[in-house]
């Protein structure tokens, strides 16, 4: 399409030029002709009577008016005078049409290119006072001007062709340029169709099959971080699963296998209902991280900090005093954000949950909030073991866990700050821990602030 295209461009533009270049040439013949024609028809208007003679001693006053032909008819058409010997119309009636239209009284051009010649014609009729005695016929046969016609078309025809050439053959080597690129492309579509995220693609160059091989090599990049992601979640998950399913297993099998009195299995029962608990905990929490991963998010609205810090404190109350923990709420009224609700209520119950399962005996978890210009900063205190330095930049990994025998001596999952991580990032916020001094840990949590009174206003 591209070559067809150019190619009909090339052939208006040779035809424009080449009309061009002809219409230019007659117009200069046109006034030269019309100037000779003029001038005879003058000297010849000098007397009524136009015989031979006189108008034989007129043309041989005038000189060459370098004219291939020169006619001179009276009134009724019939030539007196041609500078043609052979074959000469002299004595005859003319017919040529240029004379016809000079004897009505017309001037009379007409210009003609063929064959590398140009012949020019031109006829007016000679008037006495206003009284037409005869006309003036001059024919130009010019094979100068002719050939410059002819070689200038020809010198557009060739530029025309070699333009037209070195456009199909850029065309050809830029389309197997293009097509080679385009083929590498494909084939590395297919290779990371096929599940092999680590191939690269080299396309060299700024242009934009460059840019979308980068952009290629970018997102396979991600999809082999994603994949690998999902490979380590699966992993981990089944892992995880698969501890308390074997609890339960073994638990199980004992009951059936061995003797045991009613005590005894009333414990084993229990442990079999603390790791079904645990299996529960675990699904909820693996539901919520793939709502989360699918971005569903719930309706925004305006949600009371200190109250949803309350519901979450009065929660865990019994699972504080069986640990002897205190509990101590210091969020101010009427501190809100927008958000969904129940996100809130699960950052706070995961962070406090862990505050208090993670504290010494006799400790205490306390919720604190405090402005700073258009942020809430609330935060978690616990005065609990603490979490060691090395640790801190991996707790909001999935299934991350500072000390697995103690995590799962006491339920967790390593999943919990995780969801409080992806949380408080889809909420527009910030999560950071530091150490207490003295022992302990602190969950501080950044979020925009919405003010209730200035949005009324």
């Amino acid at each position: 399409m591209y070559i067809l295209i150019t190619s009909v461009v090339l052939v208006f533009l040779n035809l424009y030029a080449a009309d061009t270049t002809r219409n230019l040439v007659f117009r200069n013949k046109h006034a030269s002709l019309e100037d000779k024609v003029q001038l005879a028809a003058s000297a010849l208007s000098e007397n009524r009577n136009l015989v031979r003679d006189r108008a034989e001693q007129v043309m041989n006053q005038m000189g060459s008016l370098n004219a291939t032909r020169i006619l001179v008819t009276d009134e009724a058409g019939l030539v007196i005078y041609d500078t043609m010997e052979a074959d000469s119309a002299q004595g005859r009636y003319a017919l040529l049409p240029e004379l016809v239209l000079a004897l009505e009284g017309n001037d009379v051009f007409y210009s003609a290119y063929a064959s590398g010649s140009l012949e020019s014609r031109a006829a007016t009729p000679i008037l006495y006072g206003n009284v037409l005695i005869g006309a003036v016929y001059l024919m130009e046969y010019d094979t100068d001007l002719g050939g410059l016609i002819y070689a200038l078309q020809q010198t557009i025809l060739v530029i025309s062709l070699v333009l037209e050439v070195a456009v199909i053959l850029a065309s050809l080597v830029f389309s197997e340029i293009f097509s080679r690129r385009m083929r590498k492309i494909f084939s590395f579509i297919r290779i990371i169709r096929g599940g092999d995220y680590s191939h690269k693609m080299q396309i060299r160059g700024r242009d934009e099959l460059a840019v979308l091989a980068r952009e290629f090599n970018e997102l396979a990049e991600r999809l082999q971080a994603s994949e690998n992601q999902r490979r380590q979640f699966v992993s981990d998950a089944s892992h995880e699963l698969k501890t308390p399913l074997t609890s339960i297993k073994l638990l199980s099998d004992s009951i059936l296998q061995n003797q045991m009195d009613e005590g005894t299995i009333r414990e084993f029962v229990g442990d079999i209902g603390n790791e079904a608990d645990r299996l529960t905990r675990m699904s909820q929490k693996l539901l919520s991280l793939t709502k989360m991963d699918a971005g569903k998010r719930e309706k925004l609205e305006l949600v009371d900090i200190g109250a949803t810090a309350d519901k979450v404190l009065r929660m865990l109350t019994p699972v504080a005093r069986l640990n002897d923990i205190t509990l101590e709420n210091k969020v101010p009224d009427g501190a809100t954000v927008l958000m969904g609700e129940d996100d809130l209520y699960q950052i706070l119950f995961n962070l406090a949950e862990n505050g208090i399962k993670y504290n010494r005996p006799g400790g205490s978890l306390t919720v604190d909030l405090a402005r700073r210009g258009e942020s809430y900063v609330l935060s978690v205190t616990d005065t609990g073991v603490g979490i060691p330095e090395e640790s801190i930049p991996y707790i909001f990994d999935r299934f991350y866990r500072v000390d697995k025998a103690r995590s799962r001596q006491a339920g967790g999952s390593g999943l919990g700050l995780s969801i409080v991580h992806d949380m408080v990032l889809r909420n527009d916020g910030s999560i950071s821990v530091t150490q207490v001094p003295g022992g302990g840990s602190c969950f501080t949590v950044v979020f925009p602030a919405f003010d209730r009174e200035e949005e009324t206003q």
